[in-house]
């Protein structure tokens, strides 16, 4: 644990667990939804997919499931990063969400949720941390919404 702070873990942790629940779907909480919210959900799925891949590939050395910044770590704020301050989340919020539509399961819509919820937490710790080391991130964070565009 040397080197990362005990709150790093602790996001982390919480994170593998609700993926965890997210994956083994009890099936408790099945229901049909409306055909027309499924195929919508279909695009929404692939979007996802494409917007998570090309955070990825734009990160590329500066990726880490931890919230604090590496030590070599540089700022991104172009590319899927000029939509979103976190891209990755938003692929992992809205894959969630959509895939749980298309699979009919509230369980999994209901977990979609709460990552959202961790990932507004993590985010923010995260961006306490990114501001004394790229005094250009708060320019930036007042441009950029945190997981989706900002509209005016």
């Amino acid at each position: 644990m040397k080197g990362k702070p005990l709150k790093d873990y602790w996001f982390v942790g919480i994170q593998v667990f609700l993926f965890l629940l997210y994956v083994f779907d009890l099936g408790a909480l099945t229901i049909k939804f409306y055909e027309y919210l499924v195929y919508p959900a279909y695009f929404l799925f692939a979007l996802a997919v494409l917007f998570g891949i090309l955070a990825v590939l734009q990160l590329s050395t500066n990726l880490s499931p931890f919230p604090s910044p590496k030590n070599e770590s540089y700022l991104v704020t172009s590319g899927v990063f000029k939509l979103s301050r976190h891209p990755i989340y938003t692929a992992i919020i809205l894959g969630g969400l959509s895939y749980g539509v298309i699979q009919s399961s509230w369980f999994k819509v209901a977990t979609a949720c709460l990552l959202w919820l961790l990932f507004y937490f993590k985010s923010s710790y995260e961006e306490k941390l990114l501001s004394p080391k790229f005094p250009e991130y708060v320019d930036y964070k007042s441009k950029v919404g945190r997981f989706f565009p900002k509209l005016f």
